[in-house]
């Protein structure tokens, strides 16, 4: 069976409920492509892992090699999308609770020069502050975004990315941590529920080493920045996200 048809009823099977059966399915063809397509072995382990998640089992082996196979590519020379693969290896290593790991990652990521964003897709903004609502606007505005939402609860955040979702449009978030109904981990774990791809930046006034940032930030989000923010603070956290978005494309 073809590789691209295994994983289209593999996606089947998970939409349907039928973890156990796409979970194999992933596997299988994770294990084929370790040895020779880096990128694409560690996206079907992270499925694979969304599926025992699903279940309610661990899933710290696949994330695991889905981590390895991410650092694998990135030291790889001449490579594009290095700087996103090491984004995606920092975030397992997060998950995986290899701080240490995951923070050396990241910096190595940093210190990678982003090219220009690429505008090519919308922004959703998550915050009930009509003032900082306002200054995201005028900022990604600047970066060239036009297709801009902007939603003041987690509720209505998370129906209006879904309707984007079944627009197939590829949204970028921009969360607030502190919303009036949902914590950020809350909105930000059923966003990534229904689209495990998605890039997500959490703002917030907290530390980073708060315990609600932590708990935010291990639920697979791509950035974080601290208010007050500068433009140039929000333009890093977006380039991030931007570099992520490209590997998995």
């Amino acid at each position: 069976m073809a590789p691209k048809i295994s994983c289209e009823i593999a996606v089947t099977q998970l939409k349907n409920k039928q973890f156990i059966t796409a979970h194999n399915l992933f596997l299988n063809q994770a294990e084929s492509l370790k040895k020779s397509e880096h990128i694409k072995s560690a996206l079907l382990y992270m499925l694979a892992a969304e599926c025992k998640t699903r279940q309610g089992k661990e899933s710290k082996n696949e994330i695991k090699e889905a981590g390895d196979l991410f650092l694998k590519y990135s030291n790889i020379k001449n490579l594009k999308n290095v700087k996103g693969a090491l984004l995606c290896a920092s975030k397992c290593f997060l998950s995986l609770g290899e701080f240490d790991k995951a923070k050396d990652t990241y910096q190595k990521a940093k210190t990678i020069t982003s090219s220009i964003i690429q505008v090519t897709r919308p922004i959703v903004i998550i915050d009930d502050s009509k003032a900082i609502t306002m200054k995201l606007q005028n900022y990604v505005e600047k970066l060239g975004y036009s297709e801009i939402y902007v939603f003041e609860n987690g509720k209505d955040g998370i129906k209006g990315c879904k309707k984007l979702f079944s627009e197939n449009k590829e949204p970028l978030v921009l969360l607030d941590m502190g919303l009036p109904d949902l914590e950020g981990d809350v909105v930000a774990t059923q966003l990534l529920t229904d689209k495990i791809n998605l890039q997500i930046v959490v703002i917030t006034a907290d530390e980073k080493t708060t315990k609600r940032v932590k708990k935010t930030i291990s639920t697979g989000v791509s950035a974080f920045i601290q208010k007050p923010f500068t433009l140039d603070e929000l333009k890093k956290a977006i380039n991030i996200a931007e570099s992520e978005y490209s590997l998995l494309q």
